[in-house]
This record gives structure tokens, C-alpha cells and sequence, in this order.
């Protein structure tokens, strides 16, 4: 029993050493690269992996398709671009399409685009095999006023060289956009817009709107051109009305300063009423005193009463033939 449990032991330790051999040298890996024609240290390259907790067949594959695509790169400069958080297979289809396809690509601009967050094969692939963005609907306004709507088809084609640190999509449609608002607000009408929309195109492509972003414009097609409102017509209509508002403002300003007026005057005519009937009052007295004081004699009061009356009787013919006037 001892023997048979000494020997249970001897084979546990055996399997538990050949594990851990074959997790540190992966001797199937090795066997495939050999085989491949890449030159693979069992313990510089692949047993160092293992201690810097790469893991081989991430980089010994892509190094075995690029050696058999006849490109030459380094394990050790593909095992750091892995330590810095790439995509090394990413990477390495990347530099075999754009070989495949004459596009000039070093494994240095490569990794630098995959690091940067951006898709390396697809921008090869674009560069290849252009894309076509579709612009949302575009309104712009001519000259006469009336709307002009319209949608674009943009043809890019990835720039490699401006991948890193270029725009992205979002701003080739904002500069299509503006340039389109532009063309048509220069034009004389929107007649002309219509009878030649490919001048839209020709136009805004003249501008460089590719210029600092990861893309090469190929062409600007317009897709669909409509025509929308009369914009200039509507806002002649909304400023007469508020024009028109500015004026019955006034005008209520106007007669509200005259009302005002009137109760000034009104006031002002009460007031001198007052102080003549008040004044009136006075006069008997002062008769009176002038009697006592023979300042007034008979005859002059008499003589007074007589032109108040003639006075008083002048004013009634004069109101009457007004009256008769109108």
C-alpha cells in the first residue's frame, strides 16, 4: 500500500511539473512557428512572455501571418504595442491589406492609429474600398427668399496619413452642410439652384472640406433638392405685423397723453369757474360798499346793468346764428 501511494504521489507530481511546463513553453506554438519559418526562443521569447504575462499566441500567430504575407516585424516591438493596450492582430491584417494593396503603411503609423482608439483595418479597408455618407436634410435659403432643402451623398476615402489626430465623419457633414447653406444663400434665386444642382456640388468640393480630417473627399453628389418655404415672404408678413403692433401702441400712447390732457384742462376749467363764481360773489358786496361809500351812484349802476344786459343779449344772437350755421 505504501509502495502503490508513493508512486500515486510520484505520478501526481509528475503531471502537476508537465503542466507547468507546458503553460510556460508552449511546445505546440513553438512547433507551429519552427515550421513557419519564425525564429522563436523557447525561453527568451516565449517562456519571457509567460513572466511578463503576455500570452504567446497573441503575438507568435500574428507573427506567423505576417512572416508568411513576407513582412518583417519584430516580436519584441509587437509584444510592446500588447503591453501598451493595442490590438496586435488587428495590427498585423492591417499592414497585410495595405501591402496586398500598395497602400504605404509602417508598423509604427499602424500601432499609433490603433492606440489612438481608431480601427487600423478599417481605415485600410476604406482606403481601399471608399464610404459613402449620407448627409441629414439640408435647408438653406436663396436670395428671393425661398427655402431650398437638400440631402447629400459624400465619397470618402480614409487618409492614413491624417488618421491620427485628423477629424472624424461628424465634421465632413457639418463643413458639407455650411458649404451647401453658403452656395445656395449666394444664389440669385432658387430657380437656378434647381435647373443645376450638380453646381452645388461642384462648389462646395471646391472648398477643401477635407482639410485636416481623416478623410479625402472623392466626390459630393446631391442625393434628393426640394423646395421649402417662402422664408422671405414670411418674414416680410411677421414684420409688417409687428409693425403694425409698434404702431397701435403709439397711437393708444397718444390718445392716452390726450385723455390725459383733457382732464388736465378740464380741471383747470373747473378751477376758474370756481374763482369766478367766487369773484361773482364778491361783487355785490363790493356794490354795497361803493354805495356806502358814494364811490357808486344810481345811475352808474343802472348805466353797468344796461351794457350786462346789452352783452347778454349780443352772446344769445351769436349762439343762435351758429346753431342756424350748422
Amino acid at each position: 500500500m505504501e509502495g502503490a501511494a508513493f508512486y500515486v504521489a510520484v505520478l501526481f507530481i509528475i503531471i502537476v511539473v508537465f503542466s507547468l511546463f507546458t503553460y510556460f513553453v508552449p511546445i505546440g506554438l513553438w512547433i507551429s512557428a519552427y515550421f513557419a519559418g519564425v525564429k522563436v526562443a523557447i525561453f527568451r521569447d516565449l517562456v519571457g512572455m509567460r513572466l511578463r504575462k503576455v500570452p504567446p499566441s497573441s503575438i507568435v500567430r500574428p507573427k506567423i501571418s505576417a512572416t508568411k504575407a513576407g513582412l518583417e516585424v519584430e516580436l519584441d516591438r509587437m509584444e510592446a504595442h500588447y503591453l501598451a493596450g493595442g490590438n496586435v492582430d488587428a495590427v498585423i491584417l492591417a499592414l497585410i491589406s495595405a501591402d496586398k494593396a500598395n497602400i504605404e503603411l509602417s508598423f509604427q503609423r499602424a500601432t499609433a492609429i490603433d492606440l489612438a482608439g481608431r480601427d487600423v483595418l478599417e481605415a485600410v479597408k476604406m482606403s481601399v474600398n471608399p464610404k459613402v455618407i449620407d448627409t441629414p436634410l439640408i435647408a438653406a435659403i436663396a436670395k428671393d427668399g425661398i427655402q431650398v432643402k437638400a440631402t447629400c451623398r459624400v465619397t470618402v476615402r480614409a487618409n492614413i496619413d491624417r488618421l491620427v489626430g485628423g477629424a472624424g465623419e461628424e465634421t465632413i457633414i457639418a463643413r458639407v452642410g455650411e458649404g451647401i447653406v453658403t452656395t445656395v444663400g449666394s444664389a440669385e434665386t432658387h430657380k437656378l439652384v434647381l435647373e443645376n444642382p450638380d453646381g452645388i456640388s461642384k462648389t462646395v468640393l471646391g472648398k477643401g472640406l477635407d482639410a485636416n480630417t481623416a478623410f479625402e473627399i472623392l466626390s459630393i453628389d446631391i442625393a434628393d433638392v426640394d423646395v421649402g418655404e417662402n422664408i422671405g415672404a414670411k418674414l416680410q408678413a411677421e414684420q409688417a405685423d409687428t409693425d403694425l403692433k409698434i404702431a397701435r401702441a403709439k397711437a393708444e400712447e397718444r390718445r392716452a397723453m390726450a385723455q390725459a390732457r383733457e382732464q388736465e384742462m378740464k380741471a383747470l376749467v373747473e378751477e376758474m369757474a370756481a374763482h369766478v363764481k367766487e369773484a361773482e360773489a364778491e361783487v355785490p358786496r363790493a356794490m354795497a360798499d361803493s354805495f356806502r361809500s358814494g364811490n357808486l351812484g344810481i345811475m352808474d349802476y343802472y348805466r353797468m346793468r344796461n351794457i350786462q344786459s346789452d352783452t347778454e343779449m349780443r352772446t344769445s344772437i351769436s349762439e343762435s346764428t351758429d346753431e342756424n350755421s350748422a
